[in-house]
């Protein structure tokens, strides 16, 4: 059963979801944007250092030259177009979206386990949680909490059409 739908946030609470939704969008933009301006840029070593249940589904990824091909497009465009349309508030659910299967996909690819050593360094020691799990609790609450019918993009968008 759907609920009607309530955005009638305070000021404050309307500014820290938009603060928030922007904050995570400049984080994907930025993530795409590296890889965009850095040469020869592959995920194949990350995919290669998988570890975890589903590390095998990864490493094939990396071990198929088209797959390969395939996955490092869709990383560093889709970081990109996702970081613009979340600080954008351009079709905010479907960036939500976007960004919960990006780091899902990240997160399952290099769970934080125990007794679990990755080639590149993370910024802390990690038990079933990091900053991938973070961050995608972190949009699913945005994606509960839409902002930008009030503002982004999407209320800009809404006006123009319903003229």
């Amino acid at each position: 059963m759907r609920s009607k739908r309530n955005d009638n946030y305070s000021t404050i609470q309307l500014y820290g979801l938009v603060i928030l939704r922007v904050l995570i969008g400049w984080y994907f933009l930025y993530e795409g944007l590296a890889k965009v301006f850095t040469p020869k840029w592959t995920a194949y070593g990350y995919l290669m250092d998988s570890q975890g249940v589903f590390a095998p589904f990864f490493r094939m990824i990396a071990e198929n030259q088209s797959m390969m091909a395939a996955a490092d497009f869709i990383n560093i465009w889709g970081l990109t177009l996702v970081g613009v349309m979340l600080i954008l508030g351009l079709l905010e659910k479907a960036s939500y979206i976007g960004a919960a299967l990006f780091l899902i996909l990240y997160y399952l690819s290099h769970p934080p386990l125990l007794h679990v050593e990755y080639l590149l360094p993370t910024e802390g020691s990690y038990l079933w949680v990091d900053k991938n799990l973070v961050m995608l609790a972190a949009v699913a609450v945005l994606y509960f909490f839409p902002t930008a019918m009030r503002i982004g993009m999407d209320r800009i968008m809404l006006k123009n059409k319903s003229k």
